[in-house]
């Protein structure tokens, strides 16, 4: 920022000094325990006071970024590919093999020995980019056919879920010289139980049809499969075989409980694809977005090298940027900067790899008229997507040639794009940049102990150059698979990072989804499986930070005799459903001992709280090694009470090993907040 604009700054600041009302000394009153331990001569126990800063003097106030907390989704753990996106047959296309015949078809399975059917793939299939098609020769007729014929199966992703009452979309393309009378049942996972079936009858596909069906299902089964079956003698086709239930949000295809819980967490970005997986071990298998949109019966589909699976590319660039704008996040593309863990793009071959970049920022943003942005439109999107962030490359820093790489692709998307902003994969959070950027990513990966110390790894980072985003945070090795401790751990970090939210412009844990039957990498966020999901102890601590998005940081002073153990931060918020204002306290107690702690704010009248809807809330359980799992999700989960007011002190009793918050509702709506040209919030309370 150049002087002018500090100088008016600073003009429009002393303005405000001017209008807002001189902070009241008094302190909030009232009283409120958490758990029930009576601290009185408890020699375990600890003091510790914090003082909260309300008026406007001394800098007290700033204004949060509105997209400091986020999430990262890598396709990782089969999070999209039997997770979030709905799709419940796995190798829809038969590609998995890779695009020769013969190719690998699992899961699909035969129903009946290799004398009644005989199952192989050809390069039949009428779409060019995925050419593999199944070719079923029933050997046997209506009379020597057993009981309900023979056919394939797919049990999709560990089993289906199908549920009573619900409704499901099967598709497949199908082609055959002669009549056909196909069966499409969803069965349990033997095929003994019938949950819904149809008959697919035709007299002419001697070219390939498309054919749909509206199943729906009587009974309830989590591990069920689809089947395809048949009495009539010849030899059928198959492709693009397709089941999706028809109550995915909004009817994008995201399955409904795992986009809930997601938006749950109120992200102020998405960041997406990747990770790993934007570069893949090997280029041929990194993720290149231009096979990722148009219909999805032409995608071609790809393997996933590096956490070693098919992914049918169901969930896109298209989709991700849909998800982006449903959950009112902003989306962050990582793309791929000409590198695999295996391979490096010297820059002089970069250029391919630069325009695909462009390509695919106009695909997003560019007018239904632009040669990719009438893609976009013509998938149902007419008008652009809101992509102001893009990311070159993935932990790329140390590769030969990002540098340079770094350049060509800074410079074409600036230049075409002025107001994106290029994230670098090289950390500025020690020493300045060498290069331009607006932001640089920022990964890390440690044990819970070096995860809280953290907290501070940003407080003497230099202000001036560009901002921090911590893309990537998680505790490893002591984690577990996502237990109390690093969950702590990672609250302290994040307790740092807010407040240095005005170096830090965004951060998101990683990875956010664990598909239980594909243990890729532990711990997450998120755990499922096909019918069910839970939060790990981590996710319910991101949720403390939820509101911290676009809020008002108030300047806090800890002290306390266990300051190693005790961090905590403040925030003036307002609350998206009720419209209220609120101050909300947020203590960690890193440590074995229970603390009694006073909590005086300096600058609001006590009368301008209303406690009867003031709440405090609490994570913690009995270990700190405790996780939460199928068997009981909310092990270690938040617990909320009202806040009780007893008497001229708001004293509170922090359990051990604890992440509690404080939600005070501010009654007065004479509540200025101003963002001044330096992004400063300055924040008056005061009595109507």
């Amino acid at each position: 920022m150049g002087s002018s604009s500090r100088n008016e700054a600073e003009t429009v600041n002393l303005i405000i000094v001017g209008l807002l009302l001189i902070g009241l000394s008094t302190l909030i009153y009232c009283s409120s325990t958490l758990g029930d331990t009576n601290t009185k001569g408890d020699k375990t126990s600890t003091n510790a006071l914090l003082l909260v800063n309300t008026s406007q003097d001394e800098g007290s106030t700033r204004k949060i970024p509105q997209s400091l907390f986020g999430v990262s989704f890598e396709e990782i753990n089969h999070a999209g590919v039997g997770g979030l996106w709905g799709e419940l047959v796995s190798n829809r296309g038969f590609e998995s093999g890779g695009r020769h015949s013969p190719s690998i078809i699992d899961p699909w399975s035969t129903i009946g020995n290799y004398s009644l059917v005989k199952v192989s793939t050809d390069l039949s299939s009428c779409f060019n980019r995925n050419p593999v098609a199944l070719r079923m020769e029933v050997v046997c007729d209506t009379s020597s056919c057993p009981a309900g014929g023979v056919g394939v199966y797919n049990p999709g992703y560990w089993g289906m879920n199908i549920e009573k009452g619900k409704t499901y979309k099967f598709v497949v393309y199908i082609r055959s010289l002669n009549p056909i009378n196909v069966t499409v049942s969803l069965t349990d996972s033997t095929g003994m139980q019938t949950l819904a079936t149809a008959n697919t009858i035709a007299n002419d596909v001697s070219n390939w049809k498309k054919m749909e069906v509206v199943l729906e299902a009587k009974v309830t089964n989590h591990n069920s499969r689809l089947q395809l079956t048949t009495n009539r003698k010849g030899v059928i086709w198959f492709d693009q075989v397709s089941l999706m239930p028809m109550d995915t949000y909004k009817g994008h295809g995201y399955r409904n409980d795992l986009f809930k819980m997601v938006a749950d967490l109120k992200p102020g970005f998405i960041r997406f694809p990747g990770g790993s997986y934007v570069e893949g071990n090997f280029l041929r298998n990194a993720y290149w977005w231009k096979d990722t949109v148009g219909p999805w019966e032409e995608r071609s589909g790809h393997f996933n090298d590096i956490w070693s699976y098919w992914n049918d590319d169901g969930l896109g660039y298209f989709e991700f940027l849909q998800l982006a704008e449903d959950l009112g996040a902003s989306p962050i593309w990582v793309l791929n900067s000409g590198f695999s863990h295996q391979e490096a793009i010297d820059t002089s071959n970069i250029t391919p790899f630069v325009q695909d970049a462009l390509d695919g920022i106009e695909f997003a943003r560019g007018d239904s008229n632009s040669t990719w942005g009438s893609i976009r439109a013509d998938m149902g999107h007419i008008e652009p997507f809101n992509l102001k962030h893009v990311a070159i490359g993935n932990q790329d820093c140390q590769m030969p040639h990002y540098r340079a790489n770094y350049l060509k692709f800074y410079d074409a998307i600036k230049k075409a794009y002025p107001g994106i902003k290029v994230i670098s994969n090289c950390d500025g959070s020690s020493t300045q940049l060498d290069h331009p950027a607006d932001m640089y990513d920022y990964h890390v990966y440690v044990n819970a102990r070096t995860m809280f110390s953290m907290a501070h790894k940003f407080d003497l980072t230099s202000r001036i150059g560009p901002k921090a985003f911590v893309s990537e945070y998680a505790v490893v090795n002591d984690g577990g698979s996502g237990n109390l401790l690093a969950a702590l751990a990672e609250a302290g970090f994040l307790i740092g990072i807010e407040k240095n939210s005005d170096i830090v412009d965004m951060a998101s844990n990683a990875p956010l989804f664990l598909n239980a039957n594909n243990k890729g990498f532990v711990p997450d966020a998120i755990v499922f499986d096909s019918y069910r999901a839970y939060g790990t102890p981590s996710y319910w601590m991101q949720r403390f930070f939820s509101v911290s998005n676009g809020a008002t940081l108030l300047h806090s002073d800890l002290q306390s005799n266990s300051s190693e153990s005790l961090m905590a931060s403040t925030i003036l918020y307002q609350n998206p459903v009720d419209k209220n204002n609120y101050i909300r306290v947020k203590v960690l107690n890193y440590g074995s001992n229970q603390v009694n702690m006073k909590i005086a704010i300096k600058g609001l009248d006590p009368g301008l709280i209303d406690y009867s809807k003031s709440s405090k809330a609490v994570l913690s359980s009995t270990n700190v090694m405790d996780e939460n799992s199928f068997q009981n999700p909310t092990k270690v989960s938040v617990v909320q009470s009202l806040i009780k007011k007893c008497r001229n002190d708001m004293n509170v009793v922090l359990q051990p090993n604890s992440l509690s918050s404080f939600d005070l509702l501010i009654l007065s709506k004479d509540i200025v907040q101003i963002i001044t040209m330096n992004d400063m919030s300055y924040v008056s309370l005061s009595k109507v």
